[in-house]
């Protein structure tokens, strides 16, 4: 039986594959458990610099949660308090890994599969692509966490008119909106993402992680009150700061090893 979700390293990059693509790669309240366990692997490999998600087969990215579950883990306020500990705590998982993540999207993206490709840093889709949140038919709603991520990327008209028609869009509609970052004819998607994913993987790793942490900070505290000042300028004291100066002098490629 295969892997529903498979997970490799090649050349410094982790691809994380939802691999059920004859259930349109719905993710399993198990699944959301296994997403966790996948990114706290890729956390602890200080060799990986980016991580690619994507979708088996051609149809879909991923259609979110498997409707099966709700029998037995979303049957009422209770067991869906319980679910939504995985389903945040996946989210979560994939929003703060200290690495560039990166969302494949070729077919259907909706649900929470659209909610988790929120959660990464980029994403590219396919001009086949479909996406939506209608969570609005299944009398249910999505949380703040989601919404916040929702409301930063299109807007909070965007939002509602996504939430409220429950409608699916297409992949130049999402694009308009700002939903995801670069639309490709899709016979280049694969090419083009993995070519972003190596242009990745030489660059700085320590300004690849405390950038992520100050855009995290700037969305959640756009007054800028109270954040930590020195942060910015900690890059200056390292072993990757003295590798690049050296490397760009020299006019040869920097050797960074994340310290």
């Amino acid at each position: 039986m295969s892997e529903p979700i498979k997970f490799n390293v090649e050349n410094q990059i982790a691809r994380v594959t939802f691999n059920r693509p004859e259930q349109h790669n719905a993710i399993s309240y198990d699944g959301w458990l296994k997403l966790i366990e996948i990114v706290n692997k890729i956390e602890e490999d200080s060799s990986i610099r980016s991580v690619v998600f994507s979708g088996g087969g051609e149809k879909a990215f991923s259609a979110g949660a498997d409707i099966k579950d709700f029998e037995t883990h979303r049957k009422d306020s209770k067991t869906a308090k319980t679910y939504s500990t995985a389903f945040d705590g996946a989210l979560d998982a994939i929003e703060t890994l200290s690495v560039p993540t990166i969302s494949m999207i070729r077919g259907i993206c909706v649900g929470g599969g659209c909610e988790l490709s929120m959660a990464t840093d980029i994403r590219i889709a396919s001009n086949r692509s479909r996406f939506g949140i209608p969570v609005a038919k299944l009398g249910i709603l999505v949380g703040y966490k989601e919404m916040k991520r929702l409301v930063n990327l299109v807007g909070p008209g965007n939002a509602s008119y996504i939430l409220l028609s429950g409608r699916l869009i297409d992949s130049v509609e999402a694009f308009r909106m700002g939903l995801i970052t670069q639309l490709v004819e899709d016979s280049e998607l694969e090419e083009t993402v993995l070519n972003l994913a190596s242009e990745i993987t030489p660059l700085a790793p320590l300004s690849q992680k405390r950038h992520k942490i100050i855009l995290q900070n700037v969305i959640s505290n756009q007054s800028l009150d109270g954040l930590d000042q020195e942060l910015p300028f900690t890059n200056f004291d390292s072993a990757d700061f003295q590798e690049g100066k050296e490397a760009f002098i020299s006019r040869r490629p920097p050797n960074f090893k994340g310290r």
